[in-house]
């Protein structure tokens, strides 16, 4: 049970990451890297892409555990994968009645949407391959990073670099509460056992 547990905390995490990215390589004929990895273990490979490019990202993990291998052509479906997660997280709540999912599931979504916004760095980090490099899965940097990024770059003056990383760290807190508030409206629908289920998920702090 604590093995299952760990495994879809892991999936979810890496999950977040997938779904919040909306998969960029697709845009450049291109897929990402393979599934996550079975109990420790390699990822599944991607399989051959458009136009000579890498191969699609690993399927949808099975239980949230084992990366499956990527299809031709980065065909990897966001909404599918999205849709299996839920349905894991469903079952790892003990929800079996329809009426009580419809109340929570919102407020999942809520929490992940919160969560992938206030995430470290924003996917301000670089792709698979380096710098550069094409795939990013991480969140698509907010217009704060970004400004903080091109002044970083174009070695502005101090007081202009300070400016924009106050202005960075002001929008991160501001995401950072709205996750917290995200996180209290969860919880305030979940029975004890559900929100321990939840903490180890790592949808509550």
């Amino acid at each position: 049970m604590k093995k299952t547990l760990m495994l879809a905390a892991l999936g979810l995490a890496a999950a977040l990451c997938l779904c919040g990215g909306n998969l960029q390589a697709q845009d450049d004929n291109g897929g990402g890297p393979g599934g996550p990895p079975p109990d420790g273990g390699p990822g599944g490979p991607g399989g051959p892409g458009d136009n000579g490019g890498p191969g699609g990202p690993g399927g949808p993990p099975g239980d949230l555990g084992n990366g499956g291998r990527g299809g031709p052509g980065g065909n990897f479906d966001p909404a599918q994968f999205q849709q299996r997660m839920q349905e894991q997280i469903r079952k790892n709540l003990s929800v079996t009645n329809d009426d009580e999912w419809a109340a929570i599931q919102p407020l999942i979504q809520k929490v992940m949407e919160a969560r992938r916004g206030a995430g470290p760095g924003g996917g301000m980090g670089p792709g698979p391959g380096g710098p550069g490099g094409r795939g990013r899965l991480g969140p698509q940097a907010s217009s704060e990073q970004q400004a903080l990024q091109k002044a970083i770059e174009d070695d502005a003056p101090a007081p202009q670099i300070k400016a924009a990383l106050a202005k960075c760290r002001a929008a991160r807190a501001d995401k950072q509460a709205q996750l917290a508030e995200a996180q209290t409206s969860l919880k305030n629908v979940l029975s004890v056992k559900q929100e321990a289920q939840a903490v180890l998920l790592g949808l509550l702090p």
